[in-house]
């Protein structure tokens, strides 16, 4: 998101590139060290994988690394807690920084999606055989059914087509199964100043944009912005807390946003966990916001933003909304620390609307080209990454800007959003680029923001909420 008078082109181009895999010398493994394999799911064209590393010995592994082979016709695509190198049909698996070390009697665990039949074959844990033999072709008698998994097993991240994932969302207070969700600005910019009541009533969720950091790491603060207030003529805290419940009254629901382009909220210990949880809760309580959105554009530790978000659950109830608004490079791959907070919380999570903006090229969920931003194509093939790595449709929303200004790139006309939705709902309106499945459940889509949408006209708001109501 953007909140500066200057908005800063942020272009990244992700080519995925396949790379000879490298012999790494690493310390020797401890007796009794293992990686077992199990299918999680299996829907005929494709499934997912799991190894599980465990160390059965008497000292610590400080490093691990697995690899085996998959016959012609089976290929990795996306994969999550773990770094991949590729040559031919050889896959090289190794540890990420924070999941290398395995304590005597402790496991860890990687985990894939891959197309074709084939099972992994000729494993070996650090150069040595997996588990004393080789790798079972055919899940164990033991697994579940796909539709079916175990209470700690992720559920099936490809479906079979149009059938939507077999989880439900949690409760998040009456949202509509399809919505528009805008940011709204709580400071002064070349875009229209509105009052919160203001918001255009096609709008199902408004996230107030921005709550910020404090001398405390993890803690946030948030209040009316003076610059804003001097511009709408006075504009206090006690008017923008009344402007929520009117909001509320008629049926909508307000988040607050946590980070910005700007924002510099760390939670990457405990305490700094803790604070976070605690602030915003206190937040909560004084405004009266329905939830947290989290636009870290400045890199987040998964692990500590999860046990806050988690803690500030437990505080508010199920009816607690949970947003996020990564960049497009925070959802290229399930290792990425975006995607797997998403994936780490996803029992609670209720949207991801990713910023399919400010991007460059990028590569889509068919590993096979990179897809210009302002395309049909790129929000299609963008979108589905999520779709088929683990986040159910209804946790996946697309966010574009609201026409000019709102952001350096990727700005793409409203049609465009709906063309886009229609594909990934029904399999119409498609570029070139289809997936592989139709999702129906998927959220809707979101904008930055409402304020540059009045500015324009209404028309975003006014082109891809009418369109929601089509949706499956």
């Amino acid at each position: 998101m953007k909140r500066s008078r200057s908005l800063v082109l942020a272009l990244v181009t992700a080519l995925a590139a396949t790379v000879g895999a490298a012999w790494v010398a690493l310390p020797a493994f401890a007796a009794g060290a293992t990686a077992n394999f199990v299918k999680t799911s299996d829907w005929g064209s494709g499934w997912e994988g799991k190894y599980t590393i465990t160390n059965g010995g008497a000292t610590a592994i400080s490093a691990w690394t697995v690899t085996f082979d998959l016959p012609a016709g089976t290929a990795v695509g996306s994969y999550w807690d773990a770094l991949l190198t590729t040559s031919g049909q050889r896959y090289t698996f190794t540890n990420r920084s924070w999941n290398g070390g395995i304590a005597p009697g402790a496991s860890v665990s990687f985990g894939f999606l891959a197309t074709g039949s084939g099972s992994p074959t000729n494993c070996q844990l650090n150069g040595a055989p997996c588990g004393g033999g080789p790798t079972p072709t055919t899940p164990p008698p033991t697994t579940p059914p796909p539709t079916t998994p175990p209470p700690t097993t992720p559920p099936p991240t490809t479906p079979p087509p149009t059938t939507p994932p077999p989880t439900t969302a949690p409760p998040t207070g009456n949202l509509p199964k399809h919505m528009l969700t805008g940011y709204w600005h709580n400071f002064d910019n070349p875009a229209v100043e509105l009052r919160l009541r203001d918001v255009p009533a096609e709008y199902d969720l408004i996230a107030v944009a921005f709550a910020e950091a404090t001398g405390t790491p993890g803690a946030v603060t948030f209040a009316v912005d003076p610059g804003l207030s001097a511009a709408l003529g006075g504009y206090t805290d006690a008017d923008f807390t009344a402007d929520v419940q009117t909001l509320r009254s008629r049926g909508k629901k307000v988040i607050l946003s946590v980070g910005g382009e700007t924002g510099r909220v760390a939670v990457n210990d405990a305490a700094s966990a803790t604070a976070f949880a605690n602030t915003t809760y206190a937040l909560i309580q004084r405004y009266g916001f329905d939830g947290v959105d989290i636009d870290l554009e400045n890199g987040l530790n998964p692990t500590y933003m999860a046990q806050a978000l988690r803690a500030l659950r437990a505080r508010v109830g199920a009816n607690l909304i949970i947003a996020m608004a990564p960049q497009t490079i925070d959802m290229q791959s399930p290792a990425a620390g975006y995607f797997k907070l998403a994936l780490d919380i996803r029992d609670i999570l209720t949207v991801v609307n990713t910023q399919f903006y400010n991007s460059g090229a990028m590569l889509g969920c068919d590993n096979n080209a990179a897809y210009g931003q302002g395309t049909v194509n790129f929000i299609v093939a963008l979108a589905c990454i999520q779709l088929e790595a683990g986040l159910r449709p209804d946790q996946v929303g697309l966010g574009l800007p609201a026409g000019p200004g709102a952001a350096g790139g990727g700005v793409v006309a409203p049609s465009v959003v709906n063309a886009a939705l229609d594909c990934l709902a029904k399999g119409t309106n498609c570029g070139s680029f289809r997936p592989p499945r139709t999702y129906p459940g998927i959220r809707g889509a979101m904008t930055w923001s409402v304020n540059w949408d009045v500015s324009n006209g209404n028309g975003f708001a006014r082109t891809v909420k009418p369109h929601l109501a089509t949706l499956p």
